[in-house]
């Protein structure tokens, strides 16, 4: 057992000495089981990035009208939601096109470009990208981030030369963490003929980061794939955006003819869009959370990404299946094990009476013989 994974986690009071103080709302809560928001169980659900509050107020409102008025198509709804992303986005609205969540525009547009050609990705990112390529049997390319845990912008353009896809997960799912916006423009500027770049923002609005909306504009096989998943609170109502040229689009249209969501989705993103204050005040909560928790990590000892998403990735010092295993086994539940980082744990942001939940789990399982 490495010198790390022996060291003790320091107590509460010594690590609110260590690092910054937990803000008031933690200082406060309650002990015992921590209810989960949605299910109304004791299980932590700190896996699969979703957000633990949900939709707005107003998006269940809307969701809910949706579900009344489904006995109709009201395909006008999914034609307001473009005009309005649109709109407040400044980009033309043929050049936005709404799925049933991210996943399908990103594997119909790795049949379309990758073919006989590859798929470049990062080392770790989001996995179903390199599943979704051996599928259409293309081969992957996965090139490891570099040392700020970025993408490596250069490697993963030598990586093929005649790549079919190159895909940048911005933040980077798992790790939360960053690519400049230079890096992201020197693969959209020097990419092979022909190749596809794809450019992920699901976590977009849980960062500083710029967005990319105007490369996709500005460049053929560009494309920027947004969800409603994530800070929006609606992965369930499966909602997803792809942003490129109209050219890019009408091929990927090809895998799913005429391409119609559901009302109640439709008016969920609506009501989400028409929230102004919806997006500054969950990133602001979720970048107190997150910021609080991974301090007090660093404090007892561990290494954390530097993330701006509402997950991280903390290193173990040991392999990081049997730490998720052993966390399950104590109701709390985070993310899988990434090929590329065996010693690295996945760690969903959730409410504030979770990470403490979190954290109490941890560190039984961290100091257990």
């Amino acid at each position: 057992m490495s010198a790390l994974s022996r060291r003790r986690f320091v107590t509460t009071a010594a690590l609110a000495s260590a690092a910054p103080a937990l803000p008031a709302w933690a200082a406060q809560l309650p002990a015992g089981p921590v209810p989960d928001p949605v299910f109304g169980d004791d299980i932590v659900r700190l896996d699969y990035n979703e957000s633990p509050y949900g939709p707005s107020p107003l998006a269940v409102k809307a969701l809910e009208q949706g579900g009344r008025q489904s006995g109709r198509y009201y395909y006008e709804q999914q034609v307001r939601l473009i005009e309005l992303f649109a709109r407040q986005n400044g980009i033309p609205e043929d050049h936005v096109a709404v799925f049933c969540g991210s996943r399908p525009p990103l594997q119909y547009a790795l049949a379309q470009y990758a073919g006989p050609r590859s798929v470049v990705t990062a080392a770790p990112t989001y996995d179903s990208v390199a599943a979704g390529a051996s599928s259409v049997g293309a081969a992957v390319h996965e090139v490891p981030l570099d040392a700020r845990h970025a993408h490596d912008a250069r490697a993963m353009l030598a990586a093929d030369r005649n790549a079919g896809v190159i895909y940048l997960c911005n933040p980077n799912n798992p790790t939360g963490t960053l690519t400049p916006r230079a890096d992201i423009e020197q693969v959209v500027t020097h990419k092979p003929a022909g190749c596809l770049a794809i450019i992920d923002e699901a976590y977009i609005h849980f960062s500083d980061a710029p967005p990319c909306l105007d490369l996709a504009v500005q460049h053929d096989d560009v494309m920027v794939l947004r969800t409603f998943s994530k800070l929006y609170g609606m992965a369930g109502a499966r909602l997803g955006l792809a942003i490129a040229r109209p050219a890019v689009l009408t091929a990927l249209q090809r895998f799913n003819g005429r391409n119609f969501i559901s009302l109640a989705a439709s008016l969920g993103g609506i009501a989400s869009l028409e929230q102004a204050d919806l997006v500054s005040e969950r990133k602001r909560t979720n970048q107190q959370i997150l910021h609080s928790t991974t301090e007090h990590l660093r404090a007892a000892g561990y290494r954390c990404t530097d993330a701006q998403a509402n997950c991280f990735m903390v290193q173990l010092g040991r392999p990081a299946q049997p730490v998720i295993e052993a966390l399950a086994r104590r109701k709390v539940r985070v993310g899988r094990v990434f090929q590329a980082w065996p010693d690295w744990m996945r760690v969903t942001v959730g409410t504030p009476q979770q990470m403490q939940a979190f954290l109490a789990a941890f560190e039984q399982v961290m100091t257990a013989a």
